[in-house]
């Protein structure tokens, strides 16, 4: 169970946390985290719970494009063909992260928490999933005009189902 954050997660969120982190711990699989939207949410529960948190190597909080780039090595090219809220991006987030930290299961979140520019869809979340000596997987979720808390925890969810996946 998270500790500081346990009052304002909801319980499914919680369930999810254990089902990541207890088969990271027990397989030895680090976990690395790279958030755009989220703003670290996800890195936040992954090291919120007492006796797991050791499962977690490193996250990036990679909220501009000079961001992506820098840490990530996302190419600046890349981003302004497809845009930054894309699969293209999220892939290479995520295989960024793993190549970056050295973990052996990285998440990347990246999308529109909320009403951004006249074209953004708020709600429009890419994810992606890399994992050593596997392919990368790639979800888009379309979560509607329901709040930037909202998209958020719902971006809580969808990354907590990938990573416990990587580390199945």
């Amino acid at each position: 169970m998270t500790e500081t954050l346990s009052p304002a997660l909801p319980e499914d969120i919680e369930t999810l946390v254990e089902a990541v982190l207890g088969p990271a711990c027990d397989r030895g699989v680090t976990l690395a985290t790279a958030e755009s939207c989220t703003g670290g949410l996800v890195a936040s529960v992954l090291t919120d719970v007492e006796g797991r948190s050791h499962a977690f190597e490193r996250g990036y909080v990679v909220y501009t494009d000079e961001a992506k780039a820098a840490e990530l090595g996302v190419p600046p090219r890349l981003i302004a063909q497809n845009g930054a809220v894309s699969e293209p991006v999220a892939r290479a987030m995520a295989e960024g992260a793993l190549r970056a930290s050295g973990a052996g299961v990285a998440v990347a979140i990246t999308g529109f928490a909320g009403r951004g520019g006249p074209d953004d869809e708020p709600g429009l979340v890419h994810f992606a999933m890399a994992a050593a000596g596997a392919p990368t997987v790639h979800e888009e979720h379309h979560f509607g005009d329901v709040g930037r808390g909202q998209v958020r925890l719902e971006c809580l969810r969808v990354a907590l189902r990938l990573l416990r996946r990587g580390v199945a």
